[in-house]
């Protein structure tokens, strides 16, 4: 045996490798670690709304599964130019690595059960994200994310985790049914675990998708939160809310971009879309921290983290709306935050 091979012996198998082959032996039960569990019900929940999104369009998705050279990869599943959505992307990944040191110390700042003496820890993430780009204007862009962390011992055994996500909406023309709508379904899915869940991550969306340069909001918000732990509720409460959550994004946009899909449109609103999906692309490579972690990832899959972007979008210089005009009551409301159900 090499000093290589004995070495390599000594340090024992990844937790990806050991993951593997648990997965490979037993499969995914009520009884496995918490991430195994999460990925099984991402990748589940992805085919569902997949399906269900096809429905909507008429034209299926590109499925395209990577793999990762250190364990974990994704299923990217994108439609480009169809019938209803410019472009559209539902992703999953799951991703292995190793944190350093300095990055366990950022992280000790909202999770105190991270080892501060050691010099690197395993990590595992998996998260369902998605975007859709409706062509129509009077449709609206939606974005969904939610996803597990968790930090593992040299055993594989869990030491730190937590979750986040949210979703959001994001119209170029407001309609209010539709916002109270989207509001009502989310509601109904956080009041099942915590009356005060709605309006405390309501808020947290609103503070957080927030062109901050522009003083407006990205869009008329939905719920967001991060490093949901034990401190917040035990680990198979938050895994159930956040089940609830991703099970309530159907319901919640369906019935909206089937009103507004075949709605008629004039080129003067094609174009205002344009500049609003502008703004969306500055808050998500200006602000959006997801962005930021994954283009900072090393090994990460730009096309992937890139997918949330439109197809195409606009930025004129000084674009002011007209005064009393459809799209100045949307300026207004992305500047002052509405409480769309109570």
């Amino acid at each position: 045996m090499s000093a290589t091979e004995d070495v390599q012996q000594l340090d024992g198998p990844s937790l990806a490798e050991q993951d593997k082959l648990a997965k490979r032996e037993s499969g995914v039960s009520e009884q496995s670690p918490m991430r195994l569990r999460m990925e099984k019900f991402i990748h589940e929940q992805q085919k569902e709304i997949v399906a269900g999104l096809e429905e909507v369009d008429g034209k299926l998705f590109q499925v395209d599964t990577w793999q990762r050279p250190h364990g974990g990869g994704g299923i990217t599943c994108v439609l480009q130019d169809g019938n209803v959505f410019e472009k559209a992307g539902v992703n999953t990944s799951v991703v292995y690595g190793t944190l350093p040191r300095a990055a366990i110390q950022k992280m000790r700042v909202n999770h105190k059960a991270l080892d501060p003496d050691v010099e690197s820890v395993e990590f595992f993430a998996a998260g369902l994200s998605m975007v859709l780009h409706p062509s129509n204007p009077m449709a609206p862009t939606v974005h969904l994310n939610y996803r597990y962390f968790e930090t593992a011992d040299a055993d594989g055994g869990t030491q730190a985790w937590w979750y986040g996500g949210g979703c959001d909406l994001t119209p170029s023309y407001l309609f209010d049914e539709d916002a109270i709508h989207f509001h009502k379904t989310i509601k109904e899915a956080c009041d099942a675990h915590d009356p005060a869940y709605y309006p405390r991550f309501k808020k947290w969306c609103d503070d957080y998708f927030n062109n901050k340069h522009r003083s407006e909001s990205r869009g008329v918000g939905g719920i967001f939160f991060d490093d949901l732990d034990e401190t917040e509720k035990d680990q198979e409460q938050l895994f159930s809310f956040v089940q609830d959550c991703l099970k309530a994004f159907l319901p919640s946009y369906v019935p909206i971009i089937e009103r507004r899909k075949v709605m008629p449109f004039t080129d003067e609103e094609k174009q205002w879309q344009q500049i609003r999906r502008g703004r969306y692309v500055e808050f998500n490579l200006v602000h959006d921290r997801g962005t930021s972690f994954g283009l900072n990832t090393p090994g990460s899959r730009v096309e992937s983290i890139l997918m949330s972007l439109p197809l195409t979008a606009r930025w004129q210089y000084m674009h002011e709306p007209e005064k009393g005009s459809r799209e100045e009551r949307l300026l207004n409301v992305l500047k002052n935050p509405v409480d769309w159900v109570h």
